[in-house]
């Protein structure tokens, strides 16, 4: 049997940090910060505490998986259409853009081997973050709220494509993995239509009603089972398990429209990757984060303010798009939540570091820079909405 005594240290961290944070309201930090720096705290970088083993990273494994599945569970892929989804993209496409130039800028300072990688890493949003501030401020079902999630949801999806298509840790080429995402696409597509049509069988259906609030636990089964499909898939076909497991949440999301039968199915899910699975990923990324570059190098601390403007250009002026239709105010809003990013930052340095592209000092920039964001950014933006209060 594996040594567990460092999966037991991670799980008491991932106890500690939210009880902290509640018993102290005022402090308005989410738990996903305090957990990647208890990590940096216990890790090689300074206590040296906690080490990252095989029981740790399999967990952490399954819990990036379980990120990625809610991530896409968010996605509404229904309200993605008409003019809501032609601002999203064109709004994506000028993060290209934009992220594009600043990669070659922090590319000309030497501190990045692939410039479109920072592009990348650059251009998604945490949809997770994004969606409670927008319920907070009770602005999630308005025009703003609509218009951010849908914009998020394209960044996020395309953002995930992106990485999975250019920088897989596979040893396939981006054409061949152009040509497996097309087929993976299609294998996904036809699973998709099976579950739904499997769904509308009156017996199935009867015994997963029956079934579903038992020990059986038979829908949430059912979500598991193709989570991890969709990313043993994706590994298959040369792709990122990141991708599958987007896709299986955003799979889910499509097919499970009416939620009247089974209104906790969401909430176990949350249960399983928030209550265990997802704070062993984010405190162990801080076990693995090197801070030492940093600390050593002074020079080298520069990099997380300017990762961070350049986060908040690259994601924040293409919601002034929005101005006309939203107003100055809220449009300025939606892009300090647009430039809210940590989970996928984190994601992309560590497949960045393991393709060689990211050098584990700019790695850790672009981490702290993430968690500067998240700290920084949906606080301004609440501020902005709870005072505009126009019609929209």
């Amino acid at each position: 049997m594996p040594d567990l005594t460092n999966l037991l240290v991670v799980t008491v961290v991932a106890l500690l940090a939210p009880l902290l944070l509640g018993m102290a309201p005022r402090v308005r930090v989410p738990s996903v910060v305090l957990e990647i720096v208890a990590g940096v705290v216990l890790g090689p970088s300074v206590l040296g505490l906690v080490e990252v083993d095989e029981a740790v990273r399999i967990v952490a494994l399954l819990g990036l998986a379980f990120l990625l599945f809610l991530s896409g569970l968010e996605v509404d892929v229904h309200r993605l259409r008409g003019s809501l989804l032609r601002t999203a993209l064109l709004g994506y496409a000028l993060t290209m853009v934009l992220g594009v130039l600043a990669g070659f800028s922090f590319g000309a300072a030497g501190w990045v081997r692939d410039p479109l990688l920072i592009a990348v890493a650059l251009s998604a949003t945490s949809l997770g973050l994004v969606v409670p501030v927008l319920k907070d401020a009770g602005r999630a079902e308005d025009a703003t709220g609509q218009t951010t999630i849908a914009a998020s949801s394209v960044a996020d999806f395309a953002a995930v494509v992106l990485v999975s298509l250019l920088f897989s840790v596979s040893e396939t080429t981006p054409a061949e993995r152009l040509a497996f995402l097309a087929v993976f696409v299609l294998f996904v597509a036809a699973i998709g239509v099976a579950v739904a049509m499997a769904g509308r069988w009156s017996r199935l259906d009867e015994v997963f009603l029956r079934l579903q609030d038992t020990t059986a636990e038979l829908r949430v089964r059912a979500a598991v089972a193709l989570l991890v499909a969709f990313v043993v898939l994706a590994e298959a076909f040369g792709l990122e398990s990141i991708l599958g497991a987007f896709l299986a949440g955003a799979v889910v999301g499509l097919i499970d429209r009416d939620t009247s039968t089974h209104p906790h199915f969401r909430t176990k899910l949350d249960a399983i990757g928030y209550g265990f699975l997802i704070p062993v990923f984010f405190i162990s990324s801080g076990v693995t984060l090197d801070l030492r570059g940093l600390v050593e190098e002074p020079a080298a601390l520069l990099r997380v303010p300017l990762f961070l403007l350049a986060l908040l250009m690259v994601r924040g002026v293409p919601a002034l798009l929005y101005a006309r239709s939203l107003g100055t105010r809220s449009a300025v809003a939606a892009g300090f939540l647009q430039a809210t990013s940590l989970p996928f930052l984190v994601t992309t340095t560590q497949i960045g570091e393991a393709v060689g592209l990211i050098a584990p000092v700019t790695g850790a920039a672009l981490v702290c820079a993430g968690l500067l964001s998240v700290l920084l950014f949906p606080s301004t933006a609440l501020a902005l909405l709870r005072r505009d209060r126009r019609p929209t």
